[in-house]
């Protein structure tokens, strides 16, 4: 099976003290996930290495960053290089989070070269993808899907591809009081399945975990996982709330 994976992005939220309270609450709870599955926790830049020690190499548990420079070094006040990453222990890093496409403008081919420079540095991607409101409304949502992929990951071999983790955001379900039902969830991400075998064949494509980034709660998690093409969460709010992340942890897949 795939490996299943509830990922935490904590977003630029929490004090250092709140973070690390947050942390322990979920640890203490002792989960061990089944061996195909994994807990990743993306937490702001300050924290990564506290978070690190906080895992203290427990098994299946991990911390990523949020973000990186598409930069390999240099002169670039403010951002972080994946080779920086890499010195502190840090094995995931979040790619393309519409977060930052949206309001730092990131485009799909400086994504593929952060793609790059992550696996240049064995850190495992975390790719994000996804329609805003308006492709949506058109039912352009599949094409535009295609074209991040192909503009961001088509120059991948296929045992690079593998070393990927995708993320599909239903940006226009995200804070707009619509809500994406589980058949739209599974549509999604049998159809991103469907392109990536198209390029590097099924088998390829059937390691690939997908995970679904579309306001996923301890009520939600449970079905969701449970489509065929889901395996698991990139988690945002409910990543905060120590209890509700605990649930989706143990709502993936087994």
């Amino acid at each position: 099976m795939r490996k299943q994976i509830a990922a935490a992005n904590w977003k630029m939220n929490l004090t250092i003290d709140k973070a690390e309270a947050l942390l322990d609450d979920i640890l203490k709870e002792n989960i061990e996930p089944a061996e195909n599955g994994q807990v990743v926790f993306a937490v702001p830049f300050p924290y990564l290495m506290m978070a690190a020690g906080k895992l203290n190499g427990k098994a299946r548990y991990a911390i990523a960053a949020q973000n990186c420079s598409n930069k390999k070094a240099g002169a670039y006040t403010g951002e972080t290089s994946v080779e920086i990453l890499q010195s502190i222990g840090i094995n995931y890093c979040i790619v393309g989070h519409s977060e930052r496409r949206e309001y730092f403008g990131e485009m799909n081919q400086m994504l593929a070269e952060k793609v790059d420079l992550c696996l240049a540095q064995s850190i495992t991607p975390i790719f994000c993808c996804g329609e805003a409101l308006e492709v949506r409304e058109k039912e352009g949502q599949n094409d535009f899907v295609r074209k991040q992929i192909e503009d961001s990951l088509y120059h991948l071999s296929a045992e690079q591809l593998q070393k990927i983790i995708i993320a599909y955001e239903p940006i226009w379900a995200i804070g707009t009081g619509r809500t994406a039902s589980t058949e739209q969830a599974q549509q999604m991400h049998h159809f991103i399945r469907s392109v990536l075998a198209g390029k590097w064949g099924e088998e390829v494509a059937g390691n690939i975990s997908i995970l679904y980034g579309g306001s996923v709660k301890a009520s939600n998690a449970k079905e969701l996982f449970g489509c065929a093409d889901v395996d698991g969460g990139l988690v945002g709010g409910a990543s905060l709330i120590a209890p509700e992340f605990v649930q989706i942890i143990n709502a993936l897949k087994h």
